[in-house]
């Protein structure tokens, strides 16, 4: 997916994301800390809920992005360049 420059610039939403997946990561290990789980196993259940909570929030803000850009839009009416759609 590509973004246009004026979506890009905003690091807003990727904080967001790692913010998220952090916190759910860490409430993950801490839960497995109350039980008999041995500590690499924990590590890398906290790692994994990363990963799937940072890979799924990451494509959702991408696709989020690129579906409501009015950017484009803007540019096609500065260049004089309208499109309509057909009846």
């Amino acid at each position: 997916m590509k973004l246009c420059p004026k979506c890009s610039r905003s690091p807003l939403p990727f904080v967001m994301v790692m913010l998220i997946s952090s916190v759910l990561a860490f409430i993950t290990w801490l839960v497995l800390g109350l039980s008999q789980v041995e500590p690499t196993l924990r590590l890398a259940a906290g790692a994994a809920v990363f990963l799937a909570v940072g890979a799924t929030l990451l494509h959702y803000v991408l696709s989020c992005l690129k579906r409501h850009c009015r950017h484009d839009q803007e540019r096609q009416r500065v260049h004089g360049q309208t499109f309509s759609r057909p009846a």
